[in-house]
């Protein structure tokens, strides 16, 4: 599989994907990003904009197993995971693999459980494994979590960790759709949801080839010096009480990669970090008491970050160093 290829499988999962989630390319770009990652995403937004919708056009673009667990205060962890059932014929206890044994998992309003069950999506999430009776079983592979959760609502819920936060790979917002789009919803919803008539596009095989030819996209040391600094700068900025961990400069270096390899590049140039940074480091920091005062929002810290740190110079990119190249051989 080339580069060019991955772009061609990733034009064949958005125009799939666009037929149920109208306008939002951007955001489905983004969620491809995690997925050719290895990463898991949350969603934060109000009901009704097509979370739920973007989780289950993705599992039915992919061919991938697909469970959806709600979020609700008496949720267990053994409700997620599963649970061991006295067999009376085998007189033996015998494992019921629970939701979470699933290449898609939908978690809507992951908020609304407790911590306790929050906590059980930890290790899944971070080891793509479980442990049950001292026994480490094996998640489906590709395995990505969809987090939900109203960022309006917050009686009755229980916010998630900064270890949980951390373990998401982007956080995403799809937003309200704009009139025209909107038209074109109701009208593709008249008779059934185009959601029941997506067929398959690629195969979860596709989707662990390309997971596993992202992490050679080059990334020009620049580049790499360029992320760690908005990444240290997020532990500077006045306006923070906790800034990024090094798991967030991690997934940005991987989303850059991921992102220049769905525009069928095999090095990624600047705007790559710039168009994700965003998404990959607003829910890892935390903001003071006197910033979410004044109504500053993680996003506007991220932008005025990237705006002050110097972009490195386009020479970097192997395009670029290869033009540069020619023209000296051409002078010489």
């Amino acid at each position: 599989m080339e580069f060019a290829e991955i772009q061609v499988y990733s034009e064949k999962l958005i125009a799939n994907i666009e037929k149920v989630i109208v306008g939002k390319r951007e955001v489905i770009e983004k969620a491809l990003v995690a997925l050719f990652c290895k990463g898991h995403i949350l969603i934060e937004d109000v009901p009704g904009l097509g979370k739920t919708m973007l989780a289950r056009s993705i599992a039915k673009s992919i061919d991938g197993t697909f469970r959806r667990i709600q979020g609700t205060p008496d949720l267990l962890p053994a409700d997620i995971i599963g649970v061991s059932i006295f067999n009376p014929s085998t007189k033996k206890f015998e494992f019921r693999p629970g939701p979470i044994f699933a290449q898609l998992v939908l978690v809507d309003e992951i908020n609304r459980a407790t911590p306790k069950t929050q906590s059980a999506l930890l290790e899944a999430m971070g080891e793509t494994q479980i442990s049950v009776e001292g026994m480490g079983l094996k998640l489906p592979a590709p395995f990505v979590v969809f987090a939900t959760q109203n960022p309006i609502e917050f009686e009755g819920t229980f916010p998630l960790p900064e270890a949980q936060m951390d373990r998401f790979f982007v956080s995403l917002s799809i937003g309200y759709p704009h009139e025209q789009e909107e038209e074109e919803i109701i009208m593709r919803q008249r008779t059934s949801h185009p959601i029941e008539l997506l067929k398959p596009v690629l195969t979860p095989e596709d989707v662990l080839k390309v997971q596993f030819l992202v992490p050679n996209v080059h990334v020009d040391n620049t580049l790499r010096s360029y992320i760690m600094k908005i990444v240290q700068a997020t532990r500077n900025d006045s306006n923070l009480l906790l800034g990024s961990s090094p798991r967030g400069s991690i997934s940005l270096y991987k989303a850059s990669q991921a992102y220049a390899a769905i525009n069928g590049r095999d090095y990624v140039i600047p705007e790559d970090i710039k168009k994700l940074a965003p998404s990959v480091l607003k829910h890892r920091i935390i903001m003071k008491s006197e910033s979410k005062l004044k109504n500053l929002k993680p996003d506007a810290v991220i932008d005025r970050i990237l705006s002050t740190i110097p972009v490195p110079m386009e020479e970097s990119t192997p395009e670029a160093l290869t033009a540069k190249q020619s023209m000296e051989m051409r002078n010489a």
